[in-house]
Order: structure tokens, then sequence, then C-alpha cells
């Protein structure tokens, strides 16, 4: 991207996915067996908020203009996400619950030989704490593994969007 890494951290830490049509489509997919579950009144965690996003993410932290991290803790298999509250950084690291993974979305910067350019590096990392939640975890990995791309690389190309349209972000 033509930015120096701290425009594109700064980017980075602007992101939405709320106005990504195929990004929203995914998401409504992804929770329509819990979101019907609620109309046959069937409860679950899904009746006390919104659609799922980034908000739901907690900044674990920044590493000058090198890094930045996000993470989401939860049992993601489930069809409400099970999701558990998260204050900070360190409140997820040390997060230790059995059955319950930590998931950490990872953006990276380096300066290109090219001046003025910066490569960017997204990745997801999750650590299941145990067997069962490695088990509970995998399949379902195994069928978002490509979504799960897809929707890093559209924020990829938000965040070279978001360097485009605002002068003092980019060059």
């Amino acid at each position: 991207m033509r930015a120096s890494p701290g425009q594109v951290l700064d980017a980075v830490t602007q992101l939405t996915v709320e106005q990504d049509p195929l990004v929203q489509r995914f998401l409504q997919i992804r929770e329509a067996p819990a979101r019907l579950a609620l109309r046959l009144g069937l409860r679950n965690a899904l009746a006390d908020r919104p659609r799922f996003g980034l908000h739901e993410f907690t900044l674990l932290g920044r590493h000058a203009d090198r890094e930045i991290g996000y993470g989401l803790v939860g049992r993601f298999w489930r069809s409400d996400f099970g999701l558990r509250s998260c204050a900070d950084g360190e409140a997820f690291r040390r997060f230790a619950e059995p059955g319950t993974a930590r998931l950490m979305l990872h953006f990276s910067c380096e300066p290109t030989d090219r001046d003025g350019y910066t490569q960017v590096r997204t990745e997801t990392r999750v650590h299941c704490p145990d067997r069962r939640s490695r088990l509970l975890f995998t399949p379902y990995w195994l069928a978002i593994r490509p979504v799960s791309g897809l929707i890093r690389r559209r924020l990829l190309r938000d965040i070279q969007r978001r360097i485009s349209d605002q002068p003092q972000l980019g060059h």
C-alpha cells in the first residue's frame, strides 16, 4: 500500500464491516440458525446484541507502527458464537476457561524497498485450550476458513480505500 506503516495501522483502527454488503451477507448466513431459533421462541445470546462485527473484538495492543492485534473469546462453533466478555488485552491473555477458544486478528506492517509503500499482512490465530474445544472448533474452522480469508482480503481493500479517501492518512 502506498502509505507509511503508521498510516496503515491508523486506518486499521477505523475498520468496520457494516458497510460491506458481501461481508454482511456472510454474517447474515452465519447467524441465520440462531436468529431463526429466536423467532421460534428459543432464547440465545443473539437476542441481546446486534449483528456480529468488528465491534465485538477487543483491542489487544499496538506495537508502535509495526503491528496491531484484536481479540475475541468464545465458542465460535455455537450458533450464537458463545462470546465471552473480554475487557482488555490483559484479560484476553489471562482468559483460560475450558471449552472456550481465543481468537486473535493480527495486522502487521513493514516498509518495502519502494519509497512510501508498506507491505501489510493479516492473519487469524486461534488458541483452543483443550481437546474438547479443538474437536469442536476444527470442523467449524474448516467450514468458515475460506470466508474468513475473503473477509480479511476485503478488510485490506477497505484499509487501502480509507488511506486513499483520507489525505491525512495517505502519502
